[in-house]
C-alpha cells in the first residue's frame, strides 16, 4: 500500500522554506564577497571586478608586473587569477591599492646622500626592482630650489623616479612602479606616491587613487607628474 501523500498545506510549507532557502544563500553571497573585499588590506580591479588581496599577495602581484612580460607569478604566491595582467595594465580607477595606517617613526636627519634613512631605503628597492629607472630630486647635502613650495624633496624625504620621454609604454611602466610603492608603503613608511595627475596618501589611503590637482590648473607635464613618479615618506616626530 503506497505510503500517504501529504496534505496540501505541508507541500506548499516545504517549497515555500527550499525557496527561502536558496534566497538566504543568493543574498548571502555578496555579502560573504563585500565582508572579503572590506578586510582585505589590498585590491585591484580584474574584468572589471576589484579583487580583494592581503599585502603579501599585492606584494607578488606588484613585483611580478614589475619584471619581464613573460616572468610567471612565484609558486605558492596565492595570487589570484588575472591580477598580474591587472596590475600590468592598470591605471588610476582599476590601479591596486591598499589601506595602510601611518607607523609611528622619529624625525630623522640626513645621509650623505641628502636623504633621510628612510628615504635612502625606499631609492635602494626602487634601484633593486627598476634598475633602468634613473632616480633624482636629492642631492649631497640636500637640495633647496627646484621643487615647489614646502616640498619634502627639501627635506630629503622625496625621490622622484623618471619615465622620459611621455609615452603610453612608459605610463605602464610608471602606474607598475607606483602600484609597487603602494603595495610597500606600510613598510617603507611611504606618505604619499603621485603619479600621471593622480596620488596615493597614507593618511587618505582608505580612498585609494585620487585626482591630484596642480596649483593653477598648469599643464606642465612634470607638475603634472607624467614624467616621473613621486614618493616620500613620513617625517616623524
Amino acid at each position: 500500500m503506497p505510503p500517504p501523500t501529504p496534505p496540501r498545506r505541508t507541500r506548499v510549507a516545504v517549497v515555500a522554506l527550499v525557496l527561502l532557502a536558496a534566497v538566504a544563500v543568493l543574498a548571502w553571497r555578496p555579502v560573504v564577497g563585500w565582508a572579503e573585499r572590506a578586510a582585505a588590506p589590498c585590491s585591484v580591479v580584474v574584468a572589471g571586478e576589484r579583487v580583494p588581496l592581503d599585502r603579501e599577495q599585492a606584494q607578488a602581484a606588484a613585483a611580478t608586473a614589475a619584471g619581464d612580460g613573460d616572468v610567471a607569478a612565484p609558486a605558492g604566491a596565492g595570487i589570484p587569477e588575472g591580477v598580474v595582467e591587472a596590475v600590468r595594465g592598470a591605471r588610476e580607477s582599476t590601479a591596486l591599492t591598499c589601506r595602510t595606517s601611518a607607523p609611528d617613526v622619529v624625525a630623522q636627519e640626513l645621509t650623505a646622500d641628502g636623504l633621510t634613512p628612510r628615504a635612502q631605503t625606499v631609492l635602494e628597492e626602487v634601484r633593486r626592482s627598476f634598475p633602468e629607472l634613473p632616480t633624482g630630486g636629492f642631492a649631497p647635502g640636500g637640495v633647496d630650489s627646484g621643487h615647489g613650495a614646502e616640498s619634502t624633496h627639501y627635506d630629503g624625504r622625496a625621490v622622484d623616479v623618471f619615465l622620459r620621454p611621455v609615452s603610453e609604454a612608459n605610463r605602464d611602466r610608471g602606474w607598475i612602479l607606483a602600484q609597487w610603492l603602494v603595495a610597500h608603503a606600510e613598510e617603507l613608511a611611504v606618505q604619499y606616491v603621485i603619479f600621471d595627475d593622480h596620488y596615493w596618501g597614507v593618511r587618505e589611503s582608505v580612498r585609494g587613487w585620487q585626482d591630484y590637482r596642480v596649483p593653477g590648473g598648469s599643464q606642465d607635464p612634470v607638475l603634472r607628474h607624467l614624467d616621473h613618479v613621486h614618493v616620500d615618506v613620513l617625517r616623524g616626530e
